[in-house]
């Protein structure tokens, strides 16, 4: 009888190896691991949170599309940056000194 328990002892520890075993290979190393599993879920949810920022970044831009300018404004950046002036004005451009 001892036989018999020995070999049924060394088939339950043969069995608990390979199920850890392949715990420790779900766990870790597949490539559905749970650790990856979990960078994926880290990594949606960071994607998530910069589109809803981007969807407000766009929506702050869009509410400013849809303002006029005003004729300053215009007329500002016509002459800082496109060099345009009025009839009659004569523009100096002042470079910086290096």
């Amino acid at each position: 009888m001892p036989d018999s328990t020995l070999s049924a002892r060394r088939v339950r520890w043969g069995i608990g190896l390979l199920l850890g075993g392949v715990l420790v290979w779900i766990a870790f190393f597949d490539s559905h691991s749970l650790w990856q599993r979990y960078r994926w879920h880290q990594e949606l949810e960071a994607t998530t949170a910069e589109n809803a920022d981007l969807r407000s970044e766009i929506e702050r831009l869009r509410s400013q599309l849809d303002r006029p300018l005003s004729d300053s404004v215009v007329e500002r950046i016509a002459r800082e940056e496109y060099g345009m002036k009025q009839p009659g004005e004569t523009i100096y451009r002042v470079e910086p000194s290096e």
